[in-house]
């Protein structure tokens, strides 16, 4: 009986790493064309694209100092947007989730306002909030704050919506059992909620990092495109474009994809670690 038994479980996983469906197959086809055709294609030829006049052109493109200086500002206005929007982001899904008043509905309308504005009406929006004409009497256009102020308008919604739906899954009763046996706020904080919601809070950090050093339009108006000054990376890119030079553009662009996909490895690492320790 148990060699039959093992036959039986021998044959079982044998099914299960079988082939693929015929149907299986075709949908997995799909899938990879499409992605291929709008992701995998483009990147690889911009990565060619960069290198087209060699290395030394790659080379030179990211040492020339204006486009090293847009590089600087755009990676550090954005890792500073996203470490806020971590902080923000998650008291404000905790608050969204866990406590009710009046305007709720509403506050929930506004959060998604920056996925729907176009960014050239949000960099209008900011430039008549915060610029020379500004009704507050804050003017903070073409500065290195206009650039933070954009980034951090722009990227608003990411954590908020990627936390959001985890909390709410969240069994309060878990807490409730921490509770009872003597755990601390902190500690339920610490052990017990932080490590659940590491993966969405990683989440949405990554799309706000990359949303915030790919950022254009709602910095054209506010920030005054000044170079070494508050000119970005996507700036930056256009401008060589403009030039004619499409393989130092394609380099800077490299470069951020670069920084992105790495940003991304690194949060991954600090959620597991984070999980881990909890």
């Amino acid at each position: 009986m148990t060699t039959l038994a093992r036959g039986q479980t021998r044959t079982r996983r044998t099914r299960t790493h079988s082939s693929l469906t015929r149907t299986s197959a075709l949908g997995l086809g799909l899938a990879l064309s499409w992605f291929s055709l709008l992701v995998l294609i483009p990147l690889a030829l911009v990565v060619i694209q960069s290198v087209d006049g060699g290395w030394q052109t790659f080379r030179d493109t990211l040492t020339d100092p204006q486009t090293a200086a847009a590089l600087r500002l755009t990676v550090t206005q954005a890792t500073y947007v996203t470490l806020i929007n971590v902080v923000m982001g998650t008291l404000i899904a905790w608050v969204l989730v866990r406590d009710t008043f009046p305007g709720k509905r509403l506050l929930e309308v506004i959060i998604d306002i920056p996925f729907a504005l176009p960014t050239i009406v949000a960099g209008l929006v900011l430039l008549s909030l915060y610029g020379p004409s500004s009704p507050l009497g804050i003017n903070v256009a073409s500065t290195g704050r206009s650039v933070f102020l954009a980034l951090l308008f722009v990227t608003l919604p990411f954590v908020i919506r990627t936390v959001q739906p985890v909390l709410m899954e969240l069994d309060l009763d878990v807490e409730e059992a921490a509770a009872s046996l003597g755990a601390s706020r902190a500690t339920t904080l610490r052990r017990i909620i932080l490590p659940a919601l590491a993966p969405a809070i990683t989440a949405g950090a990554a799309l706000s990092f990359a949303r915030g050093i790919s950022e254009y339009g709602s910095l054209v108006l506010l920030s005054g495109n000044l170079p070494n000054q508050t000119e970005v990376a996507s700036v930056r890119i256009l401008t060589y474009i403009e030039n004619g030079d499409a393989a130092a553009a394609a380099s800077v662009a490299v470069i951020l994809l670069v920084i992105a996909l790495l940003a991304i490895v690194l949060l991954q690492v600090l959620t597991r670690v984070a999980a881990h320790r909890g």
